[in-house]
């Protein structure tokens, strides 16, 4: 026999699914069938959906950008050693050859070397001395002097969109603004629109000058310049207020770019205080007892120690720096 409760949690059961369906019901009749019916008058009138002209022509815009941006990854991929090598002397500023940077890489491995033999140190580090002085260190010189040169190109991006569009708004010639940007603004963002300017004088394409462009200056403020002026020109349209629309984008990047940083600030303060205490405790102790802190450097097992705690140093740092530098 069933007893008396059991009978009451299925009733009650039966009650609550009921009334769940009859709310599905309820909702489906006066919330979604609305809905869909609006949808479906909206198609019928050309409003949304593939009859709207606007919505077309919105969609081959987006696909037109699309395949802007696809051919600008495919002309940054598939490059050889001396190719990359040229890319990053171009990014930097610096007017020199392949060549040249790999003999003065090489001059510098070669005194990474002597200098880490003449200070006493075991030969098995020179191993290591070498490719840090032959390639890390003039890698990291480059791409430094790079990223320093891409922040001050972009420092003053967005000012030079607002010159284009105030002059472009007054009736000059797109290349006459593009010759006032260059005259008012330092290098490299003055430098970067003379190019264009000489480009354009000597027959070159825009499309072949803003490639060339994103080579010296890899930013994706630039690129986004360049395809709104590309697409500008295939489609038609007011470029002042595109270019207005772009500038008040590079304003909002450049806000959420300083806002993240100074959220980062603490993190960053924290990671070289973590990163100097080693330094600064074997400091003390080199003053305080010199002979206790020396067998790091005359013991093997010292040695092995100190390269033990340099890797494990290393990598702790690396990722802290990953973990607080933010890309936008």
């Amino acid at each position: 026999m069933i007893d008396q409760q059991t009978i009451i949690f299925v009733i009650i059961g039966a009650v609550l699914s009921m009334l769940m369906l009859g709310g599905g019901i309820i909702g489906a009749t006066f919330i979604i069938r609305p809905k869909m019916l609006l949808r479906r008058r909206m198609n019928q009138i050309g409003m949304i959906g593939d009859g709207g002209a606007s919505d077309k022509a919105e969609g081959r815009r987006q696909r037109r950008i699309q395949e802007k941006v696809k051919q600008l990854k495919e002309k940054g991929g598939d490059k050889g050693f001396t190719d990359r090598i040229a890319d990053q002397l171009l990014q930097a500023g610096l007017d020199i050859s392949v060549s040249a940077y790999l003999v003065i890489s090489a001059v510098i491995g070669v005194v990474a070397v002597l200098g880490y033999l003449l200070s006493g140190m075991p030969p098995i580090g020179a191993l290591a001395a070498l490719p840090i002085g032959a390639f890390l260190v003039p890698k990291m010189v480059i791409g430094g002097m790079a990223k320093r040169r891409q922040k001050k190109f972009t420092a003053h991006f967005a000012d030079a969109m607002d010159l284009i569009v105030r002059g472009i708004r007054s009736g000059l010639p797109i290349n006459e603004c593009f010759t006032v940007v260059a005259r008012e603004f330092d290098p490299p963002l003055g430098e970067e629109f003379r190019l264009l300017v000489e480009g354009q004088n000597l027959g070159l394409t825009i499309d072949d000058l803003m490639a060339r462009g994103i080579e010296r200056l890899p930013t994706a403020e630039y690129k986004f310049f360049a395809i709104v002026i590309q697409i500008q020109r295939q489609t038609g349209g007011n470029l002042a207020d595109t270019l207005d629309n772009l500038s008040t984008v590079l304003r909002e990047r450049k806000r959420m770019r300083d806002k993240a940083q100074a959220m980062a600030a603490e993190a960053k303060a924290s990671s070289m205080i973590i990163g100097s205490l080693p330094f600064a405790v074997a400091g003390l102790l080199s003053v305080v007892n010199p002979d206790y802190l020396m067998l790091l450097f005359t013991e093997r097992t010292g040695n092995i120690l100190l390269g033990i705690g340099a890797f494990w140093m290393t990598l702790g740092s690396l990722v802290m720096r990953k973990m607080i530098n933010f890309k936008m």
